[in-house]
């Protein structure tokens, strides 16, 4: 199993820069979906990123050997590469029904499902503290869909459609970072996003339509090559992350990419309303998604949280008060 370094600072700096670029991709993805289908979309950016990251492993001599991987690293691979395929894909597929910060939400249940599944797979426990939390998160679900809650159960509109996707995106998710996380102890985070987005990128190839590159204005063609990099930099700094920090850390401070999203569309539309559009939400959906944060967070954190407190009254100098 794998063993974090125990450079939380470092790894809680990572964490914070993949929160951040996660929270302002769905604004300009948005904008690139008006001409581009999202398979193509998800090709060039696994493509461009895949490319960059081999053109540096060449130069410094660090390629993968799939070698070392052995039978079961192979199988960890193909259900990395699987999981990270269909997560881009449904996640854009999703977008281009919601607005930003509704995907960005929804989405939000991805890192919750990755770490339930790491309670399994990496043998945590799941404390009470977790269980609170957990209906904090269902809690503000409710909150944040209450203007639509009568279309989410009982029509099957472009809008639920759209949720139902994004939460499949984030299942399968789950796939790729348990994989991914494994795959650290053979290659390191670099190399195994080098492959994992090439594998992405000829996966989707039969399906992909390049030629759409062409129509897009020189403003949509920069938010193209800005997502590309933002793959790059966010899902290497997500992965390294994980060399360096617990799960658990990492999947709390991942908590609030929907307030980034929220707050960089409500900028966005102020400063870009020909481009961005502001959310339509009422206030207690606003205090919905504040409280879908906080059950992730606690989710999250309340192992590590317990085991502080517990360590705290095990001290001689507490125990005599």
């Amino acid at each position: 199993m794998h063993i974090s370094s125990g450079r939380w600072l470092y790894g809680l700096f990572l964490a914070l820069v993949t929160a951040v670029l996660w929270g302002i991709l769905p604004i300009k993805l948005k904008e690139v979906l008006r001409v581009m289908g999202p398979v193509t979309v998800t090709w060039y950016r696994l493509l461009v990123s895949g490319a960059l990251l081999f053109l540096y492993l060449a130069a410094s001599r660090r390629l993968p050997s799939f070698a070392a991987l052995g039978r079961n690293g192979r199988w960890l691979l193909g259900l990395a590469i699987a999981g990270l395929t269909g997560n881009y894909v449904l996640y854009l597929f999703g977008l281009d029904m919601l607005s930003p910060g509704t995907t960005q939400l929804v989405i939000q249940v991805a890192p919750v499902l990755f770490l339930i599944s790491s309670l399994f797979v990496f043998r945590e426990r799941f404390s009470l503290g977790q269980g609170l939390g957990l209906l904090v998160m269902l809690g503000g679900f409710g909150l944040f869909f209450n203007q639509r809650l009568d279309e989410l159960f009982s029509s099957m509109t472009r809008y639920t459609t759209g949720v139902l996707v994004v939460l499949g995106a984030a299942f399968v998710w789950t796939f790729y970072g348990l994989a991914q996380k494994q795959l650290l102890t053979v290659w390191h985070s670099v190399q195994i996003m080098m492959v994992i987005y090439l594998g992405c990128a000829l996966l989707l190839t039969p399906w992909a339509q390049p030629r759409q590159v062409l129509e897009l204005s020189p403003l949509q063609g920069w938010l193209l090559l800005a997502c590309c990099l933002n793959t790059l930099v966010a899902y290497g700094a997500f992965a390294e992350a994980l060399a360096h920090w617990e799960a658990s850390r990492v999947s709390a401070t991942l908590a609030i990419t929907p307030l980034v999203t929220f707050v960089a569309v409500a900028g966005a539309a102020v400063l870009w309303p020909e481009h961005v559009e502001p959310e339509t939400l009422n206030l207690l959906a606003y205090l919905g998604a504040l409280l879908v944060v906080l059950g992730s967070a606690t989710i999250a954190l309340a192992p590590s949280l317990l085991r502080s407190y517990r360590a705290r009254r095990a001290r001689p100098g507490l125990q005599s008060l």
